[in-house]
């Protein structure tokens, strides 16, 4: 890595040009197509991975791509710290995005339109705006030669709309030197604001997140004619499992992560909650009900279903995908429940598995969020919750590393944030991408 300027040069401690620079390289990155099939047939990260790779060498870092199969492949770089001697900080995002379909959007998917306000397309909040918030900071800051406390690794990751097989596992299985030192790390959805009053926002800080089991269920039966009667139909026997399956509500389970929440919650609201009247907790939560109500239970979604090859012909196989989510701490008991709901014919297996995450919401690391959110917005209140998903958090754990979800933005409130996520017509705010450049550079100061 080439030398940086001695701290305190240049700009000082504003970061106008990142301000300035986020929202072109978000357009730029929304621009590069990198859908994520769930296979090798999609364009890839390679691509994005040179942009990156660009932007940073462009300002005197040295990054490395590593391409783990043809096309699949992820940028990483360290930023020399004031301390090297201290434990260094991970920034992870992804570059791949999941498919869209242009029918069905209002601006073209792939072209970084700007209207009302926002920046739309596939990535816009999935997660390229907080790639080009990283982007933007780590490139002014080089610039002016303002070295953060300690060492920063970022990585620009492939594959985690799959699993991230190809990307951040694929780093910490093969190349684990790239993080030596990382004792903690920020990413994906987390640090969002939820608007209670005029007087308070919450910023959902990301402590948690469910485990997965995305399965594919198997029934065989006996094959035969259509015209026949057939008492051992194997789509017949497989699709009552899948509706008790989709139909089936699990138990609600309070995790530590939940627990706290709730009590922010009813902290800033003024009001308790009730844990055993949750429909009426979530009502209060407008636009992220949906997010915060499924870290409240195990669910169980089916996705795919297939069987057959031709209309007069009874297949002998049916076959089910469904996505599978737990909570810290449940896994064994989704389990159990899964089997007894399918029941005895049918045949569960794992197409990918990965476990549950959960930290407490404290430490020094925790105090840099919330004082870099209060300088920007002095109504703000950093809250710990759960992410009903999963992110490349699960394989940086394997390495030791304390992981958090803190993408800054600010939101206004008739956003539908939950929504964006995989949705059609995914748009971020300006604004929002300007208010989380400053918000990660004070944190950046302070981490």
């Amino acid at each position: 890595m080439s030398e940086s300027k001695p701290a305190g040069a240049g700009a000082g401690r504003s970061a106008g040009d990142a301000e300035r620079e986020v929202v072109d390289l978000c357009r730029d990155l929304i621009r590069i197509d990198t859908s994520n099939y769930g296979d090798h047939s999609g364009p890839g990260e390679r691509a994005a991975a040179e942009y990156v790779a660009e932007k940073l060498a462009e300002v005197g870092l040295e990054p490395q791509i590593f391409e783990s199969h043809k096309g699949r492949a992820s940028t990483v770089a360290r930023i020399e710290g004031e301390d090297p001697s201290r434990p260094a900080l991970l920034i992870h995002g992804h570059t791949d995005v999941v498919p869209a379909n242009a029918d069905d959007w209002t601006h073209h998917p792939f072209a970084g339109e700007i209207a009302d306000g926002c920046l739309w397309g596939r990535g816009a909040v999935d997660m390229k705006d907080m790639d080009a918030m990283t982007l933007a900071v780590i490139r002014d800051r080089m610039r002016s030669g303002r070295k953060p406390p300690r060492d920063v690794v970022v990585a620009f990751l492939a594959d985690e709309e799959a699993g991230g097989t190809y990307g951040a596992r694929h780093l910490v299985d093969k190349h684990p030197g790239l993080f030596e030192g990382v004792t903690e790390a920020i990413g994906e959805v987390g640090g969002f604001s939820f608007t209670v009053n005029e007087n308070l926002r919450l910023y959902l800080i990301e402590t948690a997140q469910k485990g997965m089991h995305w399965m594919r269920l198997t029934v065989d039966g006996t094959a035969g004619h259509g015209s026949m009667t057939n008492k051992d139909n194997a789509i017949t026997e497989l699709c009552e499992a899948v509706g008790r399956l989709g139909r089936h509500e699990f138990p609600v389970r309070m995790t530590k992560t939940v627990r706290s929440f709730l009590d922010e919650l009813s902290d800033a609201l003024g009001t308790p909650l009730d844990p055993e009247d949750m429909e009426t907790t979530l009502a209060k939560l407008g636009g992220i009900a949906k997010m915060i109500g499924t870290t409240l239970r195990n669910t169980a979604a089916p996705t795919m279903l297939g069987a057959g090859y031709k209309v007069n012909v009874i297949p002998g196989q049916a076959v089910a995908h469904v996505d599978g989510r737990f909570l810290p701490g449940y896994e064994e008991e989704f389990l159990a429940d899964l089997d007894r709901i399918l029941g005895p014919r049918v045949k569960r297996e794992d197409v990918h598995a990965d476990k549950a995450l959960e930290t407490s919401f404290d430490g020094s690391l925790v105090d840099a969020m919330q004082s870099a959110l209060r300088a920007e917005d002095p109504i703000a209140r950093a809250v710990p919750y759960m992410l009903s998903g999963g992110t490349d958090a699960k394989s940086f754990d394997d390495l030791g590393i304390r992981c958090f979800g803190f993408a800054p933005l600010q939101l206004p409130p008739e956003l539908d944030f939950a929504g964006m996520f995989h949705g059609v017509d995914e748009r971020v705010p300006l604004e929002g991408l300007r208010f989380g450049a400053r918000v990660l550079d004070r944190f950046l100061d302070q981490c």
